[in-house]
């Protein structure tokens, strides 16, 4: 296992139950997770220790894709997240984990994300700033209070 890793810390304008919901809804992590440039496609998602989930993320660039899947080991709603990711593709080896911890805070939700054994053919920076990518999409998603009409 590649001893790589990635650290993020945030504080999300939004209360933790709807970033958890940006975590746990298809719709919605096919909208932000994948960074700039990329297009996700959720194949299954069943949020519950034990449970499992599968999607694709297309290089809109070069038409290229990837695909990848994984288990949650954990799940605490509002609050905390760890789950496995495996990519599908052979020069790609190993398991990676990511925990995403949700704090609630004065002005909304502390977010750390920690993701472990990345493969060590990606460059841990591309990683880095992919997550950074990814975080910035998710307040974009989460902050925004919108009525309906």
């Amino acid at each position: 296992m590649s001893d790589n890793k990635v650290s993020l810390h945030r504080i999300i304008k939004a209360s933790p139950e709807k970033v958890f919901r940006a975590f746990t809804e298809a719709l919605a992590i096919a909208s932000w997770l994948p960074p700039y440039g990329f297009l996700c496609t959720v194949h299954n998602m069943d949020v519950k220790v034990g449970g499992t989930f599968r999607m694709s993320f297309h290089n809109f660039t070069t038409g290229n894709g990837h695909s990848f899947g994984g288990e949650y080991l954990e799940v605490k709603p509002n609050e905390y997240l760890k789950y496995t990711d495996k990519f599908d593709d052979p020069n790609l080896p190993g398991v990676m984990t990511t925990s995403i911890s949700l704090k609630k805070t004065l002005v909304g939700t502390e977010l750390k994300a920690l993701q472990e054994g990345i493969p060590t053919v990606i460059p841990v920076e591309m990683c880095y700033l992919g997550w950074q990518e990814s975080l910035e999409k998710l307040a974009k998603l989460v902050e925004p209070e919108i009525p309906d009409a």
